[in-house]
C-alpha cells in the first residue's frame, strides 16, 4: 500500500481533498472528525494518513509515508533534497515567508536598511538585534545571501507577530497571507523582505521503501493526477 500524508484539519485538508477529487481520486475521513484515518476511492492500493502539516515533512524523511501534501516552506526548512522529491504544485495554501519590522522604524525600508540598523542597534544596546522566527534555516540562508550579519535569531513557536510588542524581539520573519495580523501588531514588510513564496505541494519520499508493486500503484495514481509517472 502507498501511504499518503494529508493535512488533518481545516482549510488545507478540504483543499487537498478537493484537489484529488477533481482528478477522480475521492478522499475523505473515515468515521468522525476526531478520527485520524481516511479512505481513498478511485484508485486501488492507496491509503491516506491524516497528519498535521508540520508532521508530514518528518514522516516523509522517516520513510513512514510514501507521499505527502504540505507547504514548501515546511519542507525547505526541515529537509534536504536527498530526502524528498517535488511531484506537483497544487495551487492552494499560498503564503509568503517575509521579514517585518515595527512601523516606527521609518528609516528601515529594505534589507540593507535592516543591516545598518542592526549594526547601530548593537552599538547602542550591547547585543545583537533579535529576529523572532520558526524558520531558522530559511531566514539564516536569506540574510547570509544579503550580507546581513549583526543579528540573532530567537525561536518563536507561538504568535510570532506579538514578540516585538512583548519585547522579546526587535523584528520578525514569519509566514503571512493577508498581512492583517502584521498590521494589527504595527508591523510592516520590508520592500525586499520576501524570503520564500510557499504553497502546498505533493512530495515523494526518497527514503521510503518503494517496492515494484508500490511503483506500479503510484503509476496508476499519477495517471489520474496528471503528474510524473515515477515518484523521482
Amino acid at each position: 500500500m502507498i501511504r499518503i500524508g494529508v493535512p488533518s484539519k481545516g482549510r488545507l485538508m478540504q483543499d487537498c481533498f478537493d484537489w484529488f477529487s477533481a482528478r477522480g481520486v475521492a478522499m475523505r475521513r473515515a468515521g468522525s472528525d476526531r478520527e485520524y484515518s481516511g479512505i481513498v476511492e478511485g484508485v486501488e492500493g492507496v491509503v491516506p494518513v491524516l497528519l498535521s502539516a508540520g508532521e508530514i515533512p518528518r514522516e516523509l524523511a522517516a520513510g513512514r509515508i510514501h507521499l505527502g501534501v504540505t507547504g514548501s516552506d515546511l519542507v525547505r526548512e526541515q529537509l534536504g533534497e536527498d530526502e524528498v522529491a517535488e511531484i506537483a504544485k497544487l495551487g492552494f495554501g499560498q503564503a509568503d515567508l517575509i521579514i517585518a519590522v515595527p512601523n516606527v522604524w521609518i528609516d528601515v525600508e529594505t534589507v540593507d536598511d535592516l543591516d545598518a540598523a542592526a549594526a547601530g542597534f548593537r552599538r547602542a544596546h550591547g547585543h545583537r538585534l533579535r529576529i523572532a522566527t520558526k524558520y531558522h534555516r530559511l531566514v539564516r540562508d536569506f540574510l547570509q545571501s544579503q550580507g546581513v550579519a549583526d543579528y540573532q535569531l530567537v525561536d518563536s513557536q507561538g504568535a510570532t507577530e506579538g514578540t516585538v510588542l512583548n519585547g522579546t524581539a526587535e523584528a520578525i520573519a514569519d509566514i503571512t497571507s493577508s498581512g492583517e495580523t502584521l498590521r494589527a501588531n504595527h508591523l510592516r514588510i520590508l520592500s525586499d523582505g520576501l524570503i520564500h513564496s510557499s504553497q502546498a505541494l505533493l512530495w515523494a519520499s526518497r527514503v521510503a521503501e518503494w517496492s515494484a508493486a508500490d511503483r506500479a500503484t503510484y503509476a496508476g495514481l499519477a495517471a489520474k493526477l496528471g503528474v510524473p509517472a515515477q515518484p523521482y
